[in-house]
């Protein structure tokens, strides 16, 4: 790697060019040209066409990886070896009403497994934990990594954005890739993913990627693609990895939004809340507490009995948050009502997540404010029987001038037939590990 005045032992311009024409690059091409454009040797303009000719010709398995490995390189990685506590973590690719992070941090946390969660803002459709969690009075997502250490020893669970020191080369590429329409790339969203989750040094991790209306994959052959290649990826860099396909074809329980998220979370950590929250939830802690070596731990009693409970108003408090103050409400409010007798048989994530964001409760651009108390309530869930002119979608903003937007978006995404709908047996589609007998 080129340093100071040393000339540049590539042209970037070379490196489009293989790529363009289907030709792997080598290792030394990747390393080079993820250090030069973190360095701004390499323009936007060159590696926004880079990306472009990955989108198109694909990455063998160990470009992947070394792409990967370049942008850890990039910058900085934690170290919790000196924690004395076992970690373990969890990514979800996005969906809408997936609050799971919320109660499975503290859940998991509560068997003393440290469990440092980096999380991100929403944009788009999808809900971020960050802007989630900020809705509870107090609470802030920027922990410098002494006070992250000192809370991982204390109530054992964070959840917190990630500093900049991690991955740059990945936080620059993304957000190239979000204007260049070349997010939806297997190789870039999985070497996107694991960089960051590999540089933040946790021991174990659990994927759940979501497949259906209401995610990044639609498909359910290239979700299963994106979690055996990120699968491949987190084991070769030696952390335990495994993934859980799950559905996002409906919404995950019955609240949109930001505060209208942390309440349903803390119904779950309460013990209660919607059933395919609760599933994930308990499916996603026995990864993670079979990985940290805890097989006989029983999550679902520490969810009923207060365990995880005490646990998150621990992390809560210690990220500046008051677990007892009233979560922010808006100021107005639209009711949807069926019209005539039946069963609700089609609720799309895709509709719901949109209209919840045109609500306020999501943003455009990254700099787009949020409103904590805008999104929906979801009175029915798919199968349940409907009578005429009970309730069906409460919808919240505290801008009313919104609703005829989101209702415009909202209304072909549902709809009550005579006859019950064909019932959803489970919301996890697959799970997807290494397979340990192989060669």
């Amino acid at each position: 790697m080129a340093r100071d005045n040393a000339p540049e032992p590539f042209d970037a311009v070379d490196i489009i060019r293989l790529k363009r024409d289907g030709s792997p690059l080598s290792v030394e091409h990747i390393d080079w040209i993820v250090d030069a454009y973190t360095r701004g040797v390499v323009g936007d303009e060159q590696m926004a066409a880079l990306a472009m000719a990955i989108f198109t010709r694909g990455m063998e398995p160990a470009e992947v990886l070394q792409l990967t490995q370049a942008m850890i390189r990039s910058g900085e990685t934690l170290d919790f070896s000196g924690l004395g506590k076992i970690t373990a973590d969890k990514h979800s690719t996005g969906g809408v009403g997936d609050k799971i992070t919320l109660p499975l941090a503290p859940l998991v946390a509560s068997f003393g497994v440290a469990v440092p969660q980096l999380s991100g803002r929403g944009l788009g459709h999808t809900g971020g934990t960050l802007d989630k969690l900020e809705s509870i009075p107090g609470w802030r997502a920027d922990i410098a990594n002494d006070e992250l250490m000192e809370i991982l020893r204390g109530p054992g669970c964070v959840v917190c954005a990630a500093g900049s020191g991690l991955a740059p080369a990945d936080r620059k590429l993304y957000a190239l890739r979000d204007i260049t329409a070349t997010v939806d790339c297997i190789p870039l969203i999985a070497s996107s993913i694991m960089s960051k989750k590999i540089a933040e040094g946790t021991a174990s991790l659990v994927l759940d990627v979501k497949v259906g209306s209401g995610a990044f994959m639609k498909d359910e052959s290239l979700a299963r693609e994106l979690a055996t290649t990120m699968v491949a990826l987190g084991n070769g860099a030696g952390c335990a990895t495994t993934a859980l396909l799950t559905d996002m074809d409906t919404p995950l329980g019955r609240k949109v939004g930001n505060a209208l998220e942390v309440e349903e979370s803390v119904e779950v950590l309460a013990g209660g809340g919607p059933d395919d929250v609760r599933e994930l939830t308990l499916a996603l802690a026995r990864e993670m507490l079979d990985a940290a070596g805890l097989r006989d731990a029983d999550p679902a009693r520490a969810l009923d009995n207060g365990q995880a409970m005490d646990t998150w108003r621990g992390m809560i408090a210690a990220q500046g948050g008051d677990p007892d103050a009233d979560l922010p409400t808006a100021m107005h409010t639209h009711t949807v009502t069926a019209d005539q007798d039946g069963y609700l048989a089609t609720l799309d994530a895709l509709a719901v997540g949109v209209a919840s964001w045109r609500l306020g409760a999501g943003r455009a651009r990254k700099e787009d404010p949020v409103q904590p108390g805008a999104g929906i309530e979801l009175h029915k869930k798919i199968g349940e029987p409907v009578r005429a002119g009970e309730k069906l979608f409460t919808l919240h903003t505290d801008t009313p001038e919104r609703f005829e937007r989101a209702l415009e978006t909202l209304e072909p995404g549902w709809s009550v037939t005579d006859a019950p709908p064909r019932a959803r047996e489970s919301v996890i589609i697959d799970r997807i590990a290494v397979d340990r007998t192989a060669g």
